[in-house]
């Protein structure tokens, strides 16, 4: 499943805002306090409502009026344009308003459109707890047949109807579209987290922190042991020195990264290696599990790497994207940006207080500037991504 269209109104900076024709990866840039952290910030606020609840998720972000855009009384709308495993292009649309001080789904709507011009079937269509589901799915497009309905009630107005209709396999399409987002990897990667030992244990993925990343490096070597070796295959190609990492257990059955260094006899445990080493192992950890997420996005990845690393790190994430997993990359770096191509970025402009987004493949004059050998890096540096230069 693949995301081509996002629109928020009334979520901060985003009062009305599209990103259309998506690609597997998008890089987003833009000036300082123009909305990078709150786009990324949408897809963590979808999956704690989908996970918890909407008045959680709220609660969260300082409440309703702080989390609606300036001057505005909502309701919040995020609407996802995906294609579902059947190719069929589907909507997803969720409304969200206060009711009595208390934030509540206004309006859940999953839907199809049939063909080009046909009446969109409403796979689940629900207001504050209250809304009906389609039972005959598997009928879907089939000539002269009609929705069937099943009336539904929420036990609470804040719940997402995807959240329990999609326990159920009659629902198909809700079940897949809830394991999406489900499966969505938001990263808030801390170095600081990834150096201690851990607890010895089994971990298949990456936390959003790393914190168990000698438990996931341990599984690859056990498990997968080809993506391990391309792990340490780069490593060795991108990080000068690196000849071996091991996921080492200790006395008191704990796990603590070690790093071969080809030019000392000892290895350096994790605590004792740079930044950008940490960094980089565990992007590669998680840019080379066996069952990439369904949706991954990662702010920043150029902090405390090496500028000559990120032309190849761009490339891994793409690399990501083509075995099936959709990314969502923001960037300050022009040398990270020098590895994009034109029809993978996206800029964010802020005007009177509110932030819209353009595709740089749109703008004719990057795409003259290209075309005769300009790198993207270097023009968003010169200033030529209007309205989203990094000074």
């Amino acid at each position: 499943m693949q995301i081509e269209v996002l629109e928020i109104q009334n979520y901060r900076l985003f009062r009305d805002a599209k990103l259309s024709d998506l690609p597997r990866l998008t890089i987003v840039v833009g000036a300082n306090g123009s909305g990078k952290s709150t786009l990324f910030d949408v897809f963590s606020f979808l999956k704690e409502a989908l996970t918890q609840n909407v008045a959680s998720a709220v609660a969260r972000r300082g409440g309703f009026r702080e989390l609606v855009s300036r001057g505005q009384s909502g309701p919040i709308c995020i609407t996802v344009k995906f294609r579902e495993s059947g190719g069929r292009l589907a909507t997803y649309q969720l409304e969200i308003a206060e009711d009595g001080g208390r934030p509540v789904v206004h309006r859940e709507v999953l839907k199809f459109r049939r063909g080009q011009s046909g009446k969109p079937w409403h796979f689940v269509d629900f207001s504050r707890g209250r809304g009906a589901a389609i039972t005959n799915e598997a009928a879907y497009g089939r000539e002269g047949v009609e929705a069937e309905r099943k009336e539904h009630v929420l036990d609470d107005p804040s719940v997402l109807a995807i959240k329990g209709l999609g326990q159920f396999k009659e629902f198909r399409v809700v079940a897949e579209f809830r394991s999406l987002i489900e499966n969505w990897h938001i990263s808030d990667f801390h170095i600081s987290d990834a150096r201690p030992s851990a607890e010895a244990g089994y971990a298949e993925h990456l936390s959003n922190r790393g914190d168990n990343i000698a438990q996931v490096a341990q599984y690859l070597y056990e498990n997968h042991r080809d993506s391990f070796d391309r792990v340490l295959q780069v490593m060795s190609e991108r990080v000068p020195g690196v000849s071996r990492v091991e996921a080492k257990p200790t006395e008191d059955g704990r796990l603590v990264l070690r790093f071969q260094d080809g030019s000392f006899k000892d290895p350096f445990i994790a605590r004792y290696v740079s930044d950008g080493t940490i960094k980089m192992f565990a992007y590669l950890v998680l840019l080379h599990d066996p069952q990439p997420h369904a949706l991954l996005a990662v702010e920043e990845p150029e902090n405390q790497l090496y500028p000559e690393l990120l032309h190849e790190l761009v490339e891994e994430f793409r690399d990501y994207a083509r075995r099936g997993g959709q990314v969502f990359v923001s960037t300050h770096s022009p040398e990270f940006l020098n590895g994009a191509k034109l029809d993978e970025i996206y800029w964010l402009v802020k005007r009177d207080g509110f932030t819209t987004a353009q595709r740089a493949s749109k703008n004719m004059t990057l795409r003259n500037l290209v075309a005769e050998g300009d790198l993207p890096g270097v023009l968003w540096r010169q200033g030529i991504f209007e309205g989203a230069g990094p000074r």
